[in-house]
Order: structure tokens, then sequence, then C-alpha cells
């Protein structure tokens, strides 16, 4: 009976864990990006790095550290988040975490980047890349 009972709380309790993480990140992305553009209103530019707002060892919920890509610097599309029709998810810089797997890539639709929880449409959409 004890197994029985742990077999089916182990899976509600990772599940409830994971959703704890991803609602975790979102709002520190939400923390975050507000933060950057704060930057912009007292500085008249984005932050050049995370670490411009004190936020450069900030770690998501699954240890690693927030990605932020400031456009000013990017020459070409190549680095910036993409949707689904290969355009740019945001026009002044990306904010995003690479999600429980660790890895990520440009496009959102990639295998790599669908745990991702971004940033999109210039702050109008925080949540998994999945869902945008």
């Amino acid at each position: 009976m004890i197994l029985t009972i742990s077999a089916i709380a182990v899976p509600n309790l990772t599940a409830a864990l994971d959703q704890a993480r991803v609602a975790r990140a979102v709002g520190d992305i939400h923390t975050i990006g507000s933060e950057a553009e704060e930057y912009f209103i007292l500085n008249n530019k984005f932050p050049d790095s995370l670490a411009d707002i004190n936020r450069g060892n900030y770690l998501d919920p699954w240890g690693n550290p927030y990605q932020y890509l400031n456009f000013a610097d990017v020459k070409g599309k190549g680095k910036m988040r993409k949707d689904r029709f290969l355009v740019p998810i945001n026009s002044f810089f990306d904010l995003y975490s690479m999600g429980k797997d660790g890895a990520s890539v440009p496009p959102l639709t990639a295998k790599a980047s669908q745990d991702d929880i971004i940033w999109a449409s210039d702050g109008s959409y925080v949540g998994p890349a999945s869902d945008f």
C-alpha cells in the first residue's frame, strides 16, 4: 500500500516542483527585465550585461545564469531569439533562462529551446518558449 501511495505522490510532487521553478523563473525575468528598462531610463542605453544591474551572478531555479543579449552589440540577427518564422522576438534585448535542460539555441522551435523561460514581445510575454 505504501508503494502505491508513493507511486502516485512522487510524480505529483515532481510536477509541482517543476511548476514552482517555472513560476520563480517567470518572476525573476519580469524583475530583471524591468530593471534593464529602468537602467535605460536612467542611462539612455540598455545595460551591456546583467552585471550592470547587479544581476551578473544571479542564477535561475535550475542553477544556471540568466542569459542576456543587448542588441546594440549584435551584428546581424544570428544570436537573437527567434519565433517560428525566424523573426526576432524582441526589439532591444533578449533575456531568458535556459530552463530545466540548461541548453538553448536562438530559434524557439528547436528542441533545446522549448523549456526556456523567455522575455518576448519586449516584455509583453514572459513564460515558457513552448507557449509563445
